[in-house]
């Protein structure tokens, strides 16, 4: 049994019209297309608090066994370089 998806929002089908002119295909087949291709994205996407704890252990990991605090004057010279 299919089911229908019926978007009533003017910008929603004008998008939709745009990207079949493009591709040169059906509106459906372009949105069928755009749907998979953003749930691609999101399933292989790393979400943000992962990303950061990465980089966290990069960041410490650069720093070796004994790190010294970081000073005022180090910052400031980050941001001249």
């Amino acid at each position: 049994m299919a089911t229908t998806l019926n978007v009533r929002n003017p910008r929603a089908h004008a998008l939709a019209r745009e990207l079949a002119q493009r591709r040169n295909t059906g509106i459906t087949e372009a949105v069928i297309h755009a749907l998979e291709h953003e749930l691609e994205r999101e399933r292989s996407s790393t979400p943000l608090a992962q990303r950061l704890e990465s980089l966290a252990d990069r960041a410490l990991a650069k720093a070796g066994p004994n790190p010294r605090p970081v000073t005022e004057a180090d910052r400031d010279a980050m941001w001249t370089r």
